[in-house]
């Protein structure tokens, strides 16, 4: 994993699909699990929905409010 990645993940977009142009770090769980049962999509965006995945299954989420209040505060 890129350290970058999970900055990325408060500060990225949904390129496409039923959640197009949401944070992906705000895509809900059985959209993240559906992605996980039928494969990721390639490249950078894949990587980014399966660290999603992975960190909202763990129950996670939370680790990413303080990368949150950053970008904010940076906008």
């Amino acid at each position: 994993m890129n350290p970058d990645d999970l900055q990325k993940l408060t500060t990225r977009m949904m390129p496409f699909g039923k959640y197009e142009g949401r944070l992906i770090a705000d895509l809900p769980g059985p959209y993240l699990a559906w992605f996980a049962r039928q494969g990721f999509p390639q490249g950078e965006i894949g990587r980014l929905l399966a660290l999603m995945h992975e960190i909202d299954h763990n129950g996670l989420n939370a680790l990413l409010e303080p990368l949150r209040a950053s970008s904010q505060r940076n906008e």
